[in-house]
């Protein structure tokens, strides 16, 4: 079947509707989402019952571009700072010489035990060496695991940081094998560029996001998370134009976001969750359509060993390098060696070989496309079990919630109390967001004039308002108190 404008619609809307409704039976069983979406893909492709024809590796990485973006924007904007500053340095190893090892370790086993060159060998070590985003955040977040000593927000920073270092090692051995006669260290300035500049343009573009949120007034509620759309494009789209890296700068953009005191925050962030997975269903489905599986079969075999030593071999020795100089338990490190989720982005990398016409492009993106299903498939239904086998799981009566707003979800606080705004109190003609306010407390409605406001950030403080406050401690009431009055720091 070809797909025309007339069916688009149709044939889109029947393939979420189908990926939704089943993959929620399949995780009953254990298998992962991701999974069956991918599956879905391919049996509606050309080589399937849905005889869909999809064979446009330039569509699919353009798809695959705008997914990622929306992905790692999502994660970066459930990354809680206070969880992640513990964890930051660690985080950071893995997700730069981490990927750097691994990358090396298989782009050398490739090489010794194929025909590849070793530039080309290199080049598909590249383009796995980074654990999966989309992978990681929904697993992790669908099964609800809790873990021991800060192992999950070391797992999310990770994957949400790391795409940035596959795609410059990805780019870096491309360009040496479309020219040989290059070297490395020419491409170390290139290295430098993509990751400075990728990280200060983030932080510079979440600080102006924050003020242009906070500061635009739009008539709609419903705006603001277009308005953030808006700007996550830009970002990614103007650090890449200058030569930084746009998934870096989306990714530290997110984080400084999610961190601050914004308008409508959580219409945002709920947006972005939602957004989040449809970008993921969307992405393994165009990919599924990608693939024809007979060109996989002849790819199996070696398939199957590339997989293997990546999961048992290079990730670990990644993991276990990058970690070398940090205290840290067996049992942790061995965990996050098994927690080396490949998913969508891997196979979004490989189509950058195949619109480059390099002569194993073909060969490559059906290796990667087969260690990513094999990693989601092998890794991800046993995540749970592995983390009980090492005994880094938190008992049940331990485990921590992990909602998408945990402070703006509907959590019951212990402390309520009203606070009459004076006129000469610093809150006066204020808005809510820029007032400092304590993280653990919230303003649950405004008595004003006989009548009752529901606020939000962008509600304005007036005089002789009465505002109710729930806090989870007593010590947040006076915190808030404090910040009405006279606006000194929490």
């Amino acid at each position: 079947m070809n797909i025309t404008i007339e069916n688009i619609l149709l044939i889109g809307s029947l393939l979420l509707f189908l990926s939704i409704i089943i993959g929620k039976r399949a995780y009953k069983y254990g298998v992962p989402t991701l999974l069956i979406f991918l599956i879905i893909g391919i049996l509606a492709g050309s080589e399937g019952i849905g005889g869909i024809y999809f064979d446009d590796p330039k569509i699919a990485q353009f798809i695959g571009l705008v997914a990622l973006n929306f992905i790692l924007f999502s994660g970066g904007l459930d990354t809680n700072w206070n969880t992640v500053k513990p964890i930051l340095k660690e985080g950071l190893a893995l997700s730069t010489l981490g990927v750097l090892m691994t990358a090396t370790a298989l782009g050398t086993f490739v090489w010794l035990l194929t025909d590849f060159k070793f530039y080309e060998s290199m080049l598909l070590g590249s383009i796995v060496s980074s654990t999966d985003a989309a992978a990681v955040f929904s697993i992790l977040r669908a099964k609800s695991l809790s873990l021991k000593t800060n192992l999950r927000p070391t797992l999310e920073l990770e994957s949400g940081s790391n795409d940035p270092m596959a795609y410059v090692l990805t780019i870096a051995f491309l360009t040496l094998v479309l020219h040989p006669e290059q070297n490395l260290l020419s491409l170390m300035p290139f290295f430098l560029l993509q990751m400075v500049v990728g990280a200060l343009a983030g932080l510079g573009f979440g600080k102006l996001s924050k003020l242009v949120i906070n500061r635009i007034s739009l008539s709609f509620e419903g705006l603001y998370p277009v308005l953030a759309i808006a700007l996550m494009f830009i970002t990614f789209s103007a650090t890449d134009f200058v030569g930084g890296n746009g998934f870096l700068s989306i990714y530290i953009c997110a984080v400084y976001l999610g961190n601050q005191d914004l308008i409508h925050k959580k219409t945002i962030m709920r947006m972005y969750d939602g957004l989040a997975w449809l970008m993921q269903i969307v992405l393994f489905l165009t990919l599924g359509l990608l693939v024809f599986p007979s060109k996989i079969v002849p790819v199996l075999g070696i398939g199957i060993l590339i997989s293997i030593f990546l999961i048992v071999v290079a990730r670990p020795i990644g993991v276990f390098i990058s970690l070398l100089f940090f205290k840290m338990n067996l049992k942790r490190r061995l965990y996050i060696s098994w927690v080396g989720l490949r998913g969508a982005a891997p196979i979004v990398f490989a189509t950058y070989p195949l619109l480059a016409g390099i002569e194993k492009a073909g060969m490559i993106f059906n290796i990667v496309f087969f260690i990513s299903v094999t990693s989601v498939l092998i890794q991800g239904t046993t995540l749970g079990v592995f983390s009980k086998w090492l005994k880094v799981a938190l008992p049940k009566e331990d485990r921590p919630s992990y909602p998408t707003d945990a402070f703006l979800a509907e959590n019951p606080k212990t402390a309520m109390k009203e606070i009459k705004v004076g006129e000469n109190c610093y809150a006066v003609n204020k808005k809510i967001v820029r007032l400092n306010f304590p993280k653990k407390a919230i303003i649950a409605m405004i008595e004003r004039n006989g009548s009752y406001v529901v606020p939000n950030g962008a509600t304005v403080i007036e005089p002789n308002d009465v505002l109710i406050v729930l806090s989870d401690t007593q010590e947040g009431l006076d915190e808030v108190e404090v910040c009405i009055q006279s606006g000194e720091p929490e």
